[in-house]
């Protein structure tokens, strides 16, 4: 076992590179985290995210993903917000999106952070690194709960007694024998607004989450149509969804992320249905250059800028949707075709439906117009 004096200077080293918590466990899982991950995959809970299923083994046993790794350096990265980012959702004719995608890309910012301190303990302590921040198979919560720096609570999320539910994770894996933190309690108590709060009911149970009926999933990770039954309460969320996480009661001892690149940026704030729906491939790579929206695409990212016009509400949104019409990508034009649904008197519909229709190639989009 490697001394205290070891554990203190990377923890020191951390901070000073502007981590908000450092925590150290051994590199391993327990048998309850694999048969946990076994059950979600069984279950079908992760939809299209089939890598999850493919590196089932290596997420669930550190010694198959790298067998030297004898302990696991875990730090976190505060990111809370200046205000309630549930307010967001009463501006029906803007886009939400979550708070974490708001700022620059957290991976980048992360992992430039963790790269030097994981070359200064190569360096310093004659050891050999790996490191990861939500890059490689590795159950990161469960890590992170074993170190100390939080628990997983019942919106399977990490909550920390000192940043709420606002916390970017990221991990050193090392071959230094580093004696672990105490690990941390599960405190949620007999809370379960997190639970409750969710518009989709995502949540089978506490501490289990079906991601396929997640909005957060649904807005960024699957590459299909939104399936009807979810359209409505995904409301003005373009872009993930922070229900469970803000209503999160330790969210009373959260504090603004100090990291100055993981401010919002203004245009992410609140920005306007009417101009997300019209970037075409080019605008929308260059208005989310830096940001993890980038990686969803164009025609994913308006199909969920679709879906919010459609909840909307606002008559005069309904010419945005039309124009859409001739979108190249059926997974807009699909969705604009639901939005006019929602928005137009039965009548007008109709007549767009005879004009329409009948010229559409693709059979998801003439579905829409059956109201299928």
């Amino acid at each position: 076992m490697t001394g205290a004096g070891s554990r203190e200077r990377i923890r020191e080293r951390a901070l000073a590179e502007g981590f908000d918590a450092v925590g150290f466990c051994d590199a391993a899982l327990s048998g309850q985290t694999r048969r946990d991950l076994a059950g979600f995959i069984e279950a079908g809970h992760h939809g299209d995210m089939g890598w999850l299923a493919a590196t089932g083994d290596r997420r669930g046993d550190i010694a198959i993903l790298w067998p030297d790794a004898k302990s696991a350096v875990v730090v976190a990265q505060n990111y809370g917000p200046a205000g309630d980012p549930l307010a967001a959702l009463e501006r029906r004719d803007r886009g939400t999106v979550s708070v974490y995608a708001q700022g620059r890309d957290y991976h980048d910012v992360m992992k430039k952070k963790l790269r030097a301190v994981a070359r200064w303990m190569h360096e310093t302590l004659d050891c050999e690194v790996k490191l990861f921040v939500d890059t490689a198979p590795v159950m990161e919560k469960p890590l992170a709960q074993r170190s100390g720096v939080g628990w997983q609570g019942k919106h399977t999320n990490l909550v920390s007694r000192q940043f709420g539910s606002w916390l970017f994770l990221g991990e050193i894996l090392t071959t230094l024998d580093l004696a672990p933190d105490p690990t941390e309690s599960d405190r949620c108590g007999t809370c379960r607004r997190c639970l409750d709060v969710c518009p989709t009911d995502a949540f089978p149970a506490p501490y289990r989450l079906d991601a396929t009926r997640c909005i957060s999933y649904l807005t960024i990770e699957h590459k299909g149509h939104i399936a009807r039954e979810f359209r409505a309460a995904i409301g003005n969320r373009i872009y993930g969804c922070d229900d469970c996480l803000a209503v999160c009661p330790w969210n009373k001892y959260a504090s603004l992320a100090a990291e100055p690149a993981l401010y919002p940026r203004m245009e992410l704030t609140a920005p306007r249905l009417a101009d997300l729906a019209a970037l075409d491939d080019a605008s929308f790579r260059a208005l989310f250059s830096g940001s993890p929206i980038k990686r969803l695409g164009r025609d994913r990212f308006v199909r969920n800028a679709m879906i919010a016009v459609g909840n909307s509400g606002e008559p005069g949104l309904a010419s945005t949707a039309e124009a859409a019409l001739a979108d190249p990508s059926p997974l807009v034009r699909a969705m604009a075709v639901w939005a006019l649904s929602r928005l137009l008197p039965a009548e007008a519909f109709a007549r767009l439906r005879e004009r329409h229709r009948a010229g559409e190639t693709d059979e998801s989009v003439r579905s829409e117009w059956d109201g299928r």
